[in-house]
């Protein structure tokens, strides 16, 4: 039985390429005794700030009922995480980078001492032999290019967190030849492995 978590990262609900193929990304991956759990970040997502950051740094067998509360939204996103088998993310490019969206997920899931903690040789990321799957689109943008700066800080972040096996599905450059992003990215699914 696997478990995959879809998280959706495009702030339009139609004509989005990255959910069309996201979708397409969980079917192909998918049998009977797969089970899914979907978060759409277009529905809204904290920013963490100062009583959070507090919140965080204080142990957790001192923390007060309040500071709990402010990590509720952040235990619930790393509860996600950890159950998850696969991670399928649609993250389409804006203005060269992720969504904000995304970003604050990201800042919401890193937390020290939960999904990564510090060693004498540095980071080491906690949520190992996880695989994710980016689905990314963009107009212009082409991805690993010098002006893409979302794929290799998803890849980054995911690695940062102990995920290192991580595919990217692209449909980008749209804008450029919509019939060759559209065929590369459907290409990219059809060359998964279940």
């Amino acid at each position: 039985m696997s478990h995959i978590l879809l998280i959706s990262a495009s702030m339009r609900r139609a004509n989005s390429t990255t959910r069309k193929l996201s979708e397409s990304v969980v079917s192909k991956l998918s049998d009977q005794n797969t089970t899914v759990t979907e978060r759409d970040l277009a529905d809204g997502i904290e920013l963490i700030d100062e009583e959070w950051i507090a919140a965080n740094f204080i142990a957790e067998a001192d923390r007060t009922e309040a500071q709990k509360a402010r990590l509720a939204t952040s235990d619930r996103l790393i509860a996600e995480l950890k159950s998850a088998d696969i991670i399928v993310i649609g993250a389409p490019i804006y203005n060269f980078g992720v969504p904000g969206a995304l970003k604050a997920w990201i800042d919401l899931v890193a937390r020290a001492r939960v999904t990564f903690k510090y060693s004498e040789n540095g980071p080491v990321g906690l949520l190992k032999g996880k695989r994710a799957i980016i689905v990314t689109a963009s107009g212009g943008t082409s991805v690993d290019s010098a002006v893409d700066f979302a794929t290799p800080y998803l890849r980054h972040a995911l690695g940062f967190l102990g995920i290192n096996d991580v595919t990217i599905i692209a449909a980008d450059q749209q804008m450029v030849d919509p019939a060759a992003a559209k065929s590369r990215a459907e290409g990219g699914i059809h060359a998964l492995a279940a």
